[in-house]
């Protein structure tokens, strides 16, 4: 993947278009209405004739629109996802039409708590209303119709960008075609609700705060800010990552120096990102932007997950990080579990990262070649997904590492046998589905609804490449997203000689499949008892790489 270039033909400006006058009325959900509007975004690459290569790229709590190129003279701002988002990069817009937005009751050109109140000609402050995730999702579906784009062929954004991916998928079932909500939550649990309540007291409790009137005074509650940021990029990192980065070092001295000052290595850390932060943000839209992510509750609103995700028609790819303690991987299975219970077009993607929750914005080259793949597959549906033609879709970076197959390089004669015994357009799952061959020929062949679990986190990528519903999970712990006999036909294929419990796994695969065909290497054929009794360990053979 092409490294991003300082270029003069990436250099961007940030575009602002009034979506509302101000005789007009645009009704939130807290029950006010706000009028005028106006909405910062910038766009990269170009719509294609049909319409149907738009992506809009939805940012987190402190982003902005700038999500990719280069801001200034000399280039010297980059957007935040500037690794993921350009010419011949992941999300490549030599391909796609990529929008970003500024969040409604954001700072950086949309309307929001630091715009001048029409009634007043003064800024609103705290006057400004009380915004929602769906208020924020409602208003980008107006900057995308005012674009000209008719569909959306993915919604993709992290942390509380992910919740606005969420809401586009639930308000906007028809609209999108793919959804990659990453390392976020259907909702904030009361550990997360807690860190922000203490982030905006800490703002509120600044004596320069002034009830959120401090636009023209000299100081502004800049303390109070940067005590936020603090506390927040706490929550970015994981215990793994700061013990790494920084363990007990102190920042320049030899010893302590017994007094009050920041020393330590993680504490100038912080202090440095608290002093940046307060440069480009605006302390009142932390306390909108925080609450609207606080009020985001998609069970809460319907009922239940299951209910919330009934109208959704999108493909999804769900991503999570091992070592994201604010948005847990728990939080991530849960919303799959949801999807996977109603049927929905879901797949998941847990990745190993030491970043926490910060990963995504960090572990470009794996979440990349997930979202590339998953793209590809989402916008050429038609393609022969045979593995040459997923290989030549994947980017040369984090293409997967087939060795588990290439090594053993068998032919499965199993893979015909289990076809024979598939009935047309059943539904299928097949549990350890290893690179989805097996699954892309009888959808090619059978014609099956298929869905796929994998433990390895290479194998899912070839998957997703296939355009295959896949499921980072491990079938130790169970089927549970499944309901009994939802499937037509479940198939552990080579798999069972790895599983260190097969009572537990054929009790589920039982559970939810009508019928369960299986089939395992044959370790009585005559050579490998030869080499058993030969050399006293595991027989290896062309179909028995297991050794």
């Amino acid at each position: 993947m092409t490294a991003p270039a300082n270029t003069a033909n990436e250099r961007v400006q940030t575009q602002i278009v009034r979506l509302v006058e101000s005789n007009q009325s645009f009704e939130l959900a807290c029950g006010r209405s706000l009028a005028p509007i106006d909405v910062a975004y910038e766009t990269y690459g170009q719509l294609n004739e049909a319409g149907d290569n738009a992506i809009l790229a939805c940012h987190a709590l402190t982003g902005n629109a700038h999500v990719s190129g280069y801001h200034g003279e000399n280039g010297e701002k980059p957007g935040w996802w500037n690794s993921m988002i350009g010419p011949d990069r992941w999300i490549d817009t030599n391909q796609y039409f990529v929008i970003c937005t500024n969040l409604l009751g954001g700072c950086d050109g949309t309307t929001g708590p630091g715009s001048l109140d029409p009634d007043t000609g003064k800024p609103y402050g705290l006057t400004f209303p009380i915004v929602t995730v769906a208020d924020m999702v409602k208003i980008q579906k107006k900057l995308v119709d005012h674009l000209g784009v008719p569909q959306l062929l993915a919604v993709v954004g992290g942390s509380v960008g992910g919740m606005q991916v969420l809401q586009w998928l639930v308000d906007y079932p028809d609209f999108v075609k793919a959804g990659i909500p990453i390392a976020t939550t259907a909702h904030l649990n009361a550990q997360s609700i807690a860190f922000d309540a203490v982030g905006r007291n800490a703002i509120v409790a600044d004596p320069s705060f002034n009830k959120g009137e401090y636009y023209k005074t000299a100081q502004g509650p800049d303390r109070g800010l940067a005590i936020a940021r603090m506390i927040g990029h706490i929550t970015y990192l994981s215990e793994e990552g700061m013990r790494s980065k920084f363990g007990r070092q102190l920042r320049s001295a030899k010893d302590y120096s017994y007094d009050f000052n920041s020393e330590f290595s993680v504490e100038t850390y912080l202090d440095h990102q608290g002093e940046r932060f307060v440069e480009r943000f605006d302390a009142n839209s932390y306390l909108y932007i925080t609450k609207a992510s606080d009020y985001f509750d998609l069970e809460k609103a319907y009922g239940s997950l299951e209910k919330a995700f009934e109208k959704i028609q999108s493909r999804v790819l769900i991503i999570s990080y091992t070592s994201d303690w604010l948005f847990t991987p728990k939080q991530a299975e849960k919303m799959v579990n949801a999807m996977a219970a109603i049927g929905k077009d879901v797949s998941y993607y847990n990745i190993e990262s030491a970043y926490g929750h910060d990963a995504f914005l960090l572990e470009n080259d794996t979440q990349g070649a997930v979202i590339s793949c998953f793209l590809q597959a989402t916008a050429h549906p038609d393609r022969d997904h045979t593995l040459e033609s997923v290989n030549c879709m994947c980017p040369p970076r984090g293409r997967p590492s087939l060795s588990r197959f290439e090594q053993a390089q068998r032919s499965r004669v199993d893979y015909e046998l289990i076809e024979s015994l598939i009935e047309p357009g059943a539904t299928v799952l097949d549990v350890g589905c290893g690179d989805g061959e097996l699954l892309a020929k009888l959808r090619q062949d059978k014609h099956i609804q298929a869905r796929g679990i994998e433990v390895q986190q290479d194998l899912i990528l070839t998957c997703v490449c296939r355009g295959l519903s896949i499921m980072h999970h491990d079938i130790d712990e169970g089927l549970k997203a499944f309901a009994d006999k939802s499937f037509d036909y479940v198939i552990l294929s080579q798999t069972l000689q790895a599983v260190p419990n097969p009572k537990k796994v054929f009790t589920e695969l039982l559970r939810v499949g009508r019928r369960v065909i299986v089939s395992f290497p044959n370790f009585a054929f005559w050579r490998s008892r030869v080499q058993l009794a030969l050399q006293g360990k595991s027989p290896v053979t062309k179909q028995l790489p297991f050794g």
